[in-house]
């Protein structure tokens, strides 16, 4: 009778992840979290696609780390591959969380290059936690082909993934970057490798440190 009960209990609880009201939603993903089913991962996967408010989804996440790897994992990669954006970032966040490097071969160029600044910012916050000894100087040579790109809080999300690498990873590729034709290029180059050095520097204080750089030249860099 326990177990029918909690069958019941689990039907419910995945009929309400698509309530119109968001804290229905919440305690649902909660629910279904709390319960670990196996048979509900595919239908959290699916809600992380579509649902609209932020902490739910981070509910979402939570349930989906619940679960073993082994079943989250190769439903999280195939979501990778979805034409909605959400899906695909959603889906990188939650790898991120589950930290399984099994999953490091389909964090791909194309998602670290990827145009929708939401999943690229994923992608790159997945890597750093995925990326395999060995892969790191790699993926470094990717990540600063993004430098210059979006605005502040993108910016910002790839100086950290380049932070998170480390200073014989970052700075090498960094050093090229910052004689780049491209003032933005160069700009966000100096600002994170001003943050490699110093991660206790800030992001604000590195761009501008980088700014004056750029007026004054190389002398400045070298100060």
């Amino acid at each position: 009778m326990r177990a029918e009960e909690e069958e019941v209990d689990t039907v419910r609880a995945l009929e309400a992840l698509a309530s119109s009201s968001s804290s229905v939603r919440l305690r649902a993903a909660l629910a279904v979290g709390t319960a670990a089913d196996p048979r509900c991962v595919d239908t959290l996967i699916e809600r992380c696609a579509v649902e609209p408010d932020f902490h739910v989804r981070d509910m979402l996440t939570w349930a989906l780390t619940r679960h073993p790897s082994s079943v989250t994992v190769p439903k999280l990669v195939e979501a990778l591959g979805s034409e909605r954006a959400q899906a695909r970032s959603q889906a990188l966040h939650t790898l991120s969380k589950v930290g399984d490097r099994q999953a490091w071969p389909a964090i791909t160029r194309a998602l670290l290059t990827d145009p929708d600044d939401e999943v690229a910012r994923s992608a790159w916050r997945a890597a750093v936690v995925l990326v395999p000894e060995g892969a790191a100087s790699g993926l470094a040579e990717v990540l600063v082909t993004q430098l210059g790109r979006g605005g502040r809080e993108t910016q910002l999300s790839l100086s950290r993934a380049l932070v998170a690498l480390g200073e014989a990873v970052a700075l090498p590729v960094l050093g090229a970057a910052m004689t780049d034709a491209d003032p933005r290029v160069r700009q966000h180059a100096i600002a994170t490798e001003r943050l490699v050095r110093d991660p206790d520097a800030g992001f604000g204080f590195a761009v501008e440190e980088a700014k004056r750089i750029m007026v004054l030249g190389t002398s400045a860099r070298e100060e």
